[in-house]
């Protein structure tokens, strides 16, 4: 009988040896004693410094690990602003009172730098309890632009872990966890770092970005892929596949030629997940064919709600359910489609991108007056279209530059602000932008203008 998933409050703690094996990276491994030490030590630095939220931005998972642990059982809160980039940090700081880090950043305020020590402490004194009301914060992008704070309950994170072991259970057993995707967003979280430390398997401390690094992992392991419709999008299939054993895919719609291709390279049908950052996992589907409906996990309850759905789950902190951005249609049997998404925020290779966000970032910039942000569809590809209006001297600036010199100028302002795929690609200038009899803009007629060719 497989043991019970571990609660995070147990992943130093639980009386296990010291030498099983947590994470490795190339050629080196980090056992139970290196992380129970690595994370005491960190414990103390932090419990020295005053401010209770600290930030978390880390290439390496395993130093991930380190600083989640090590500033839960200080008694302190991690904040995971999902990303690292140094301009955004600085303006967003008021959203905690300093970094703990895998690398110096370059920012400005207070910074912890953590680094795997060498040795392993002996022997461990058990650290502090963490209670099950402690939190994790999280930031997406919210329907405005601005960060969008969610707070997780350790309690919900252990209970999703649990949901997930007792859905593949067996299928996860003697399998590497390696992914394509980062611990900074809940995706990653849950299935890279709680799955695993929970079940008690090892996984890979680094991200893979290229399908190269997938073919050349070693062939002496079984593996759990964590990926992305995005890193799937772009399998090179002529290359030796790799032992995977499981595919997990999530965070936007995986197209039916993707998951061919990669069954007839990796001989494994993926499992899809649906849910969302605020609602954690809430479906899967393992697809076989082309029209596989969703299947909600035990408990999760979906309530029809004008033009959407409100949904309940043991996942969900808030008694009365949260609403989706997501339209489902729903059979007899409770199995759903998704039919697509409402709202200001839409998902481009399984980033959650804010238009608002967009606008306002091209509104800042010297010479623009107006903006609009809109998903514009190119050869099967998502990308972000803007309209925009200039005043008199930017738009004699953009003719006298040229075109392309122009929107290059643009998006190199933007990229430290945006996620690259949220940079827009598609530019249009007009001398205003069209409106209704109510004033307000009709984003289907603005599609138009990006019809023809650029």
């Amino acid at each position: 009988m497989n043991k019970p998933p571990l609660p995070l409050s147990q992943w130093v703690n639980a009386p296990r040896a010291d030498n099983t094996p947590i994470a490795w990276l190339g050629e080196r491994t980090w056992t139970l004693g290196a992380l129970r030490h690595d994370v005491t030590l960190l414990m103390h630095i932090l419990r020295q410094q005053e401010g209770e939220r600290w930030a978390l931005c880390f290439e390496n998972s395993y130093l991930f690990i380190v600083a989640l642990l090590a500033t839960l059982h200080a008694g302190k809160t991690p904040v995971i602003p999902g990303h690292s980039r140094v301009s955004l940090l600085e303006e967003q700081r008021g959203l905690f009172d300093g970094i703990v880090s895998d690398r110096t950043l370059g920012f400005t305020g207070r910074l912890i730098v953590v680094a795997a020590s060498q040795g392993e402490a002996a022997p461990f004194v058990p650290l502090p309890d963490i209670e099950d009301s402690r939190v994790i914060e999280l930031f997406t992008s919210g329907s405005t632009g601005a960060p969008r704070r969610v707070v997780k309950h350790i309690a919900s994170l252990d209970r999703e872990a649990v949901l997930l072991a007792t859905r593949f259970g067996e299928r996860l057993q003697g399998c590497s966890i390696v992914a394509s995707v980062v611990p900074q967003h809940l995706y990653g979280l849950t299935f890279r770092i709680f799955l695993p430390m929970a079940s008690g398997l090892e996984l890979n401390a680094a991200m893979l970005y290229y399908a190269e690094q997938l073919a050349a992992l070693p062939q002496n392991r079984r593996y759990l892929f964590i990926s992305s419709p995005a890193f799937l999008k772009r399998l090179d299939t002529d290359l030796p596949a790799p032992p995977v054993e499981m595919l997990i895919s999530a965070g936007g719609m995986l197209p039916w030629e993707d998951i061919f291709a990669t069954h007839s390279w990796l001989n494994v049908w993926p499992d899809e997940i649906y849910g969302s950052t605020e609602t954690g996992i809430l479906a899967w589907r393992h697809r076989q064919e082309m029209s596989i409906p969703w299947l909600p996990f035990p408990d999760v309850t979906f309530i029809a709600e004008e033009e959407t759905y409100r949904v309940t789950s043991p996942l969900i902190h808030e008694a009365e359910g949260l609403l989706l951005d997501d339209i489902l249609h729903f059979d007899d049997n409770g199995q759903f489609n998704i039919a697509g998404r409402r709202g200001r925020v839409v998902k481009i290779e399984e980033k959650r991108i804010s238009l608002n966000e967009i606008e306002q970032r091209l509104l800042e910039l010297e010479g623009i007056c107006e903006a609009a942000a809109l998903p514009v569809t190119r050869g099967g590809r998502q990308g972000i279209g803007v309209l925009l209006v200039l005043d008199d001297k930017a738009r004699q600036r953009w003719q006298k530059r040229g075109k392309r010199a122009q929107e290059f100028a643009w998006r190199r302002a933007l990229l430290p602000w945006l996620e690259p795929v949220a940079v827009p690609r598609y530019w249009r200038i007009l001398d205003e932008i069209p409106v209704n009899t109510m004033n307000k803009r009709v984003y289907a007629q603005l599609q138009e203008f990006f019809h023809e060719d650029s």
